[in-house]
């Protein structure tokens, strides 16, 4: 997936990029493949030398979810099982900071566990110090405590550092009343409410996660990253994937 120099014209001057762990690999595959972070590294790119303030929080989950490795094992206990989901995260931070840095586009890795040796701590002033200069700031190991899913991190990251929007990138185009692949007549919504997603249960981001954005007015853009400059469009204000907010200011679904 390349990107197309699609011509960007923001709407948004701070945004909370966030990557599920799946998109470190390739379908149905575990682990990190290079050739799928270089895609998303190039839409990034873009994004970035349009002077939009970037910070981006992945997921582990091509490696290790804490929740469901603490499900299967009878040895870890749940706690040490979330906390090494999150170490999972740094490595994909590694990985995606290399990832940037080698089509010159200035990082900086910020963890909530300490681990001087490889990233910054999260600091607030300093991550907004890195955003205002220009630098991707990617946010590693959640929240740095167990039992709390990288979606609410990104919610909550997003309040600390006035974020505008948060994009949450996935491998579909929006949010569905059913899961697609199963009720080819499922419909997608291109504009919800959080109130209808959290009464639909529907699979946006975990409900603390959806609660905290709901509390505080921040939007969420779901939308398939997988399509050539996506995040761009995103961020120039195309109505792509699906948009959820407190109200809802336009008509709620159209059929797939």
């Amino acid at each position: 997936m390349a990107a197309s120099g699609f011509a960007i014209t923001p709407v948004y001057r701070r945004v909370l990029l966030k990557i599920s762990g799946e998109s470190f690999c390739r379908e149905g595959e575990s682990g990190i493949s290079m050739t799928e972070v270089a895609s998303i590294t190039r839409q990034i790119h873009q994004v970035v030398q349009a002077g939009v303030q970037l910070a981006i929080v992945c997921g582990g989950g091509n490696i290790l979810r804490g929740r469901q490795f603490a499900e299967i094992s009878e040895t870890i206990v749940p706690s040490t099982a979330h906390y090494m989901g999150m170490l999972a995260t740094i490595i994909n931070g590694l990985a995606l900071q290399d990832a940037l840095e080698s089509i010159g586009v200035p990082t900086r890795l910020q963890s909530a566990i300490r681990m001087e040796g490889v990233a910054e701590p999260f600091i607030r002033r300093h991550c907004l110090r890195h955003l205002e200069k220009g630098r991707v700031v990617i946010l590693a190991a959640g929240t740095g405590s167990p039992f709390v899913t990288t979606d609410t991190a990104a919610a909550l990251r997003a309040r600390e550092i006035d974020a505008e929007v948060v994009l949450k990138a996935t491998k579909v185009d929006g949010v569905y009343s059913e899961d697609p692949s199963k009720n080819p007549h499922a419909i997608r919504y291109t504009d919800i409410t959080f109130r209808e997603v959290l009464d639909q249960n529907l699979q946006v981001m975990d409900a603390q996660a959806m609660h905290h954005c709901m509390e505080h007015g921040i939007p969420i853009v779901v939308f398939n990253y997988r399509r050539a400059d996506n995040i761009a469009r995103v961020i120039s204000g195309e109505r792509i994937g699906t948009r959820v907010t407190v109200e809802r200011a336009a008509p709620t679904s159209q059929h797939n």
